[in-house]
């Protein structure tokens, strides 16, 4: 049991680390430290809980670096993306806690492939446009898009980055501006949510700070280091490790 537990901090710690980098790059850090939780022992919500509360300081801290480059978009305010942000993540977070667990478990596999499905098209096969194109949002559609990723990423948030990234970009916005907008506003969003599951006691502290720790740590250290790596096979492997969740998690339902 000791061993186990120790095993288990060690591979928390360790996807937290990598998912701090991986976030920093090509997003997908949640396809690691989701299944790291669910091997120490969490059930599917717990991990999800957890997970989100640990990557939340390592999102705050990218957000708060490049948020010089932040904007709005469509015709909104970055303080409107904002207050839009923090509405929807809420709402996203209530509906998490009032999903029962074992409906929650049977959601996971259908969840993770529509996060795998969203990086795989946002990474692969999705078009990039040019930075002098016209929008391809007006400012309601912007608005409403924003509001629905955010209480997806309150409930599960699996490929929020490559969903904001697509949505600010079709909005008219240059995709530097775009990323650094993305992380911003990732952060935001999670802050009602971790709030919401802080207070309501859904938290395994040790796992929650071993990982959020190594987070931080993976997202300035593991940056450096990484890129050196091809971008793409980064995303291949989160691709991949994507894919295999999605079959492990419906093999388990």
């Amino acid at each position: 049991m000791e061993t186990h537990l120790t095993l288990a901090y060690i591979l928390v710690g360790l996807a937290g680390f990598l998912a701090g980098a991986q976030n920093a790059i090509a997003g997908g850090g949640s396809f690691l430290t989701f299944p790291a939780l669910l091997f120490a022992g969490l059930d599917p919500r717990a991990a999800n809980i957890n997970s989100t509360i640990a990557l939340f300081p390592a999102q705050l801290t990218m957000g708060w670096a490049g948020r010089s480059l932040a904007q709005g978009a469509s015709g909104l305010s970055l303080r409107t993306l904002v207050v839009i942000s923090i509405i929807g993540g809420a709402i996203g977070a209530v509906l998490l806690l009032a999903t029962p667990v074992s409906v929650f478990t049977h959601l996971v596999p259908w969840l993770i492939l529509f996060a795998t499905l969203v990086f795989i098209w946002g990474n692969f096969f999705a078009r990039k446009r040019a930075e002098d194109e016209a929008p391809l949002l007006p400012p309601k559609v912007a608005m409403a898009v924003q509001f629905i990723i955010a209480v997806y990423g309150g409930y599960f948030g699996g490929g929020i980055g490559i969903l904001m990234l697509a949505a600010l970009t079709a909005a008219g916005m240059a995709v530097r501006h775009a990323g650094a907008t993305k992380n911003v506003l990732a952060g935001i969003m999670n802050v009602a949510a971790v709030l919401i599951f802080v207070v309501r006691g859904h938290v395994a502290w040790g796992l929650a700070a071993d990982q959020c720790i190594t987070a931080i740590i993976g997202g300035y250290i593991g940056v450096t280091i990484l890129r050196r790596a091809p971008v793409n096979v980064l995303r291949i492997a989160v691709a991949c490790i994507g894919i295999a969740l999605t079959i492990g998690m419906f093999l388990r339902s």
